[in-house]
């Protein structure tokens, strides 16, 4: 499986910033060096690109394509029943 891929990073549970994270390097808003620690401002301030990853998570997760829990902390992952329309069950 290819490494860049959401599904690839969210194979397990990750934080809620490492989510947003993850999703702002498949899109390409971000790159995978120099690691998390410098993108930290956008998810732990106001900053729009972090509302608005944080936001198309959500999304994900009303789709179905995300799981999302609580505790111990925000986090999601990778809902391993989802399957597109455009899928093969």
């Amino acid at each position: 499986m290819n490494e860049s891929t959401l599904k690839h990073r969210l194979n397990e549970w990750q934080d809620w910033d490492v989510a947003a994270y993850c999703l702002g390097i498949c899109l390409g808003l971000m790159s995978h060096e120099p690691a998390f620690g410098g993108t930290k401002h956008v998810f732990w301030t106001n900053h729009t690109v972090g509302k608005m990853l944080y936001t198309m998570l959500d999304l994900m997760v009303a789709e179905g394509i995300l799981e999302k829990r609580d505790e111990p902390d925000t986090q999601y992952r990778w809902s391993s029943s989802y399957c597109g329309s455009w899928q093969q069950p």
